[in-house]
């Protein structure tokens, strides 16, 4: 079953851990410096936290799914609807290995589809590189609705 993916940023990460973790009920699946994730049953839902300046922003928003076939799926279904995407990229992003695919909505929001191949100690493939910048990908240009009718 897939799940929806919410990447907030927080300013404090243990107090966003600590919050996450009475909202939910469950404590993180993963935790570094400067990052967590969790794996919520109910409702169905990664929620990943990263700490920086931003605090009270949405990174990103997501799309989990079990195998690499749902993205390259979903990357061909949003392609032949007139989206942009990034295209398929195996790659190494917040502590894990994956396959995604991202696409822009028209004010920005980026979305990213993917599948959780491996856990890596490294946020990304670049270790010596800013280390956001692995979730950061985005379409070459965003896309407006009128352009996909």
């Amino acid at each position: 079953m897939s799940r929806l993916q919410l990447a907030l940023n927080v300013s404090d990460l243990d107090a966003a851990v600590e919050f996450y973790t009475r909202l939910f009920g469950v404590g993180p699946a993963k935790r570094k410096p400067g990052y967590a994730n969790f794996a919520v049953v109910d409702p169905p839902l990664k929620l990943v936290l990263f700490e920086g300046e931003e605090g009270g922003t949405i990174n990103h928003l997501g799309v989990e799914t079990e195998s690499a076939d749902e993205v390259v799926s979903a990357e061909s279904r949003l392609s032949e609807a007139g989206l942009i995407t990034t295209g398929i990229d195996d790659t190494i992003c917040c502590f894990a290995e994956k396959v995604e695919t991202w696409v822009s909505d028209p004010d920005g929001a980026r979305w990213e589809w993917y599948v959780k191949t491996a856990d890596s100690d490294f946020m990304s493939a670049q270790p010596e590189s800013d280390d956001a910048a692995c979730c950061a990908p985005s379409a070459p240009t965003g896309v407006s609705l009128s352009s996909v009718r």
